[in-house]
C-alpha cells in the first residue's frame, strides 16, 4: 500500500477520538496527518519529509488556533441560570415595598419583596430593579 494511504488511515484514526473527546488538538493533528498524506501523494517526497510536514504543520496548528479558540471561549460568558438570571432585571412593584417586605411581579411572576435599604419604599407601578435573591425574596432597589 502506498504511503499517502496509511497517512489518511492516521488522519482517519485521530478524527475518531475528535469525535469522542471533542478535543479540537486531535484535528488538528488529523489535518497535519493529512498535509503528509498530500506531501507523499502529490510531491513523493520521502518518509523523513512527510513526518516533517505531519509534525510542523500539527506544532503551527496546535500553536496558532488552540490560544485563539481559548480567547474566544473566554469571552463568551456562561448563561446566567436559575437565580442567577434574575440579578440585575427590571420589576414592577404590585404591593408597597419597603424594609419590611412587599409584592413585585419578576419574569412574569409573583415575588415577596424587600428593599436594599430599609428607609426606602416603593409604591405599586414603579419599577425596580433586583439586586439579589434572599431565598424566596427579591431584593430591590
Amino acid at each position: 500500500m502506498d504511503t499517502w494511504v496509511w497517512w489518511l488511515v492516521a488522519a482517519v484514526g485521530l478524527g475518531i477520538p475528535l469525535v469522542v473527546t471533542a478535543m479540537p488538538e486531535f484535528g488538528m493533528l488529523a489535518a497535519g496527518a493529512i498535509a503528509a498524506a498530500v506531501t507523499a501523494a502529490v510531491f513523493h517526497a520521502g518518509t523523513v519529509a512527510q513526518f516533517v510536514v505531519f509534525a510542523v504543520v500539527s506544532v503551527a496548528l496546535i500553536a496558532v488556533v488552540r490560544p485563539i479558540a481559548n480567547r474566544q471561549r473566554g469571552r463568551r460568558g456562561e448563561p446566567a441560570m436559575g437565580i442567577e438570571a434574575l440579578r440585575g432585571r427590571q420589576a414592577v412593584v404590585l404591593e408597597r415595598v419597603d424594609g419590611g417586605g412587599g409584592r413585585i411581579k419578576l419574569a412574569g411572576e409573583i415575588w415577596s419583596a424587600r428593599s436594599l435599604h430599609a428607609d426606602r419604599s416603593y409604591e405599586v407601578g414603579q419599577q425596580v430593579d433586583v439586586v439579589e435573591i434572599d431565598g424566596a425574596t427579591a431584593v430591590v432597589i
